[in-house]
């Protein structure tokens, strides 16, 4: 993996598993081969080779990246937009937010020309020395910020939205994203709370701790999944967001009265 502060190219020569994330700072990633499946809280999104995707900040995702099925490895190429360079492009260029953007977090961009050109004029960018390339990733990031105006304008109402996340309804936030294994005061942050405030409503709500209740959720939502689904334990408990298989198996047998393996 060779990056810069702003540009990113990922490699991987053999299917990972499934990563979590909390992304931080909108990015546009193009997918040079292999193939990605993000899910956030709703159906997955599967892209392939080709395809050009805007990602949304402040949201978690979950990601699979897989090499070709016919062999060699999975690449893509990935151009972070951080906020001081969508602040310092905004002011140049006059361009601002005008309404709440309402859309998915996930944009698979038209395929274009243009940006398909563009994601290859990046790679003499990706193995030098980022020190020394400042002011040339810096430009190659507003011509992206240009591309994707050019494609739809209306992402200035995603880019340029400056404001930190607002107070949302925590139950639903909450329903949506219990697998998600980041820590609390995280869900406090993209629920719009303090954390001390996160969890007086929590409790308001749940009538329970953020803990007891995430460990219940995703222990019913494991037995659910096992047998329902048929699925295994060991391809389960990371994708209910617990971290380790041998505390799933232990606190599933406590709540459970049996081993996740013999349900």
């Amino acid at each position: 993996m060779a990056s810069s502060t702003r540009i990113m190219y990922s490699c991987y020569a053999h299917q990972t598993r499934e990563n979590e994330s909390f992304v931080a700072e909108h990015v546009m990633t193009h997918i040079l081969a292999g193939s990605m499946t993000f899910r956030t809280s709703g159906t997955p999104m599967v892209c392939e080779a080709g395809d050009t995707l805007l990602i949304k900040r402040n949201q978690l995702t979950k990601v699979m990246k897989r090499p070709p099925a016919s062999g060699g490895e999975f690449k893509s190429i990935s151009i972070f937009f951080n906020q001081d360079t969508l602040r310092n492009f905004s002011v140049e260029y006059h361009i601002t937010a005008d309404s709440l953007y309402e859309g998915p977090g996930i944009i698979k961009l038209p395929h274009d020309a243009l940006s398909s050109t563009y994601m290859a004029s990046i790679a003499p960018y990706l193995n030098t020395d980022a020190a020394n390339t400042e002011m040339l990733t810096t430009l190659k990031a507003k011509e992206a910020l240009l591309i994707l105006l050019r494609i739809n304008p209306q992402l200035k109402n995603l880019l340029f939205d400056f404001s930190e996340p607002g107070k949302i309804d925590l139950e639903a936030y909450m329903n949506k994203h219990f697998n998600f294994n980041v820590e609390m005061k995280r869900f406090a942050y993209l629920t719009g709370r303090s954390l001390a405030t996160f969890k007086r409503d929590f409790v308001k709500i749940f009538h329970t701790s953020p803990n007891r209740w995430l460990q219940q959720k995703r222990l019913k939502e494991a037995y659910y999944l096992i047998k329902e689904k048929g699925k295994k334990p060991s391809d389960v408990y990371m994708e209910v967001g617990i971290e380790d298989l041998s505390h799933f198996s232990f606190a599933f047998k406590k709540t459970f009265g049996t081993p996740p393996s013999l349900v």
